[in-house]
């Protein structure tokens, strides 16, 4: 009697097993249909445009903006360039030339470009006209003698004085 019943166990296991792996197949087999639905409309397409031909468009489009890309990396390159070549710092000193003369109407200005390479102006105004005198300047210092207010013009042009 011990034997029947183990058997009879074994059976019963057997056959629950045996249900619950159909049962399973059966879900199996449900998910695969509809995956493999998914992926066949995945691969035909929308419109009748296979998967190739998506990706040989995006393909192109991407060329496309690797090119522009290039070209405005170029077109930024060159306005660094003219950017840093340009004067971009500027300092100014007016004063009264000669005394009594009609005020602070004379000047000296620094132009300097990004390296501190530039010119510096000197205009005097007098009650005979008007002299103007332009002194080289590279990176930051000149080969001659500055005046006062030349030298005042190119520390501000350099940032030391604030105005």
């Amino acid at each position: 009697m011990g034997n029947v019943d183990i058997s009879l166990i074994a059976a019963a296991a057997s056959a629950a097993i045996s249900v619950i792996s159909i049962i399973i197949a059966i879900i199996a087999i449900g998910k695969y249909r509809k995956v493999y639905r998914l992926y066949d409309t995945f691969m035909r397409g929308r419109d009748a445009e296979t998967l190739e031909d998506l990706i040989l468009e995006e393909k192109d489009r991407i060329e496309k903006l690797e090119e522009a890309d290039a070209a405005n990396k170029e077109v930024m390159r060159n306005m660094n360039r003219n950017i840093r070549a340009s004067y971009q710092k500027l300092g100014i000193v007016h004063y009264d030339a000669f005394e009594g003369m009609g005020g602070k109407i004379s000047f000296a200005m620094a132009m300097l470009d990004y390296t501190n390479t530039g010119i510096i102006v000197n205009c005097m105004h007098g009650a005979n006209g008007c002299f103007i005198y332009i002194k080289d300047v590279d990176a930051g210092t000149t080969s001659v003698q500055l005046g006062a207010e030349e030298k005042g013009a190119l520390e501000r042009a350099l940032g030391y004085v604030k105005d």
